[in-house]
């Protein structure tokens, strides 16, 4: 259910893989245990035309899409984790972001629920 969705600049891809860029962020987002094995999305958006800052400066944020009902606490510590798992694998990229937004239950559909 959780959706990952990687922005990054173009230049990311030249450091390491989508592949493993995407696992990296799949591996620390499961290492939460906050989701079922299994359900992690992860999709990875390089752009090669943004600004940062007024700057063209390296960037990664992750836009994070989870069901609703999980504390601000466990959301938190889900950041941290995520970015903090990108430090690690991009400790010269000077921008490693990310926020949370909830899929509200009762609003959610998809093609199983039919």
């Amino acid at each position: 259910m959780p959706h990952f969705i990687i922005d990054c600049s173009e230049n990311l891809i030249s450091l390491k893989s989508p592949d493993v860029i995407i696992e990296n962020v799949y591996d620390a987002a499961e290492s939460t245990a906050l989701f079922d094995p299994g359900d992690i999305k992860v999709r990875i958006n390089p752009f090669k035309y943004y600004n940062v800052g007024d700057t063209k400066n390296d960037f990664v944020h992750i836009f994070a899409n989870i069901m609703e009902g999980r504390t601000v606490e466990q959301k938190a510590m889900l950041s941290k984790t995520v970015v903090t798992k990108l430090k690690q694998v991009f400790p010269e990229v000077p921008i490693l972001s990310m926020n949370i937004r909830d899929f509200e239950a009762a609003t959610y559909f998809n093609k199983p629920m039919i």
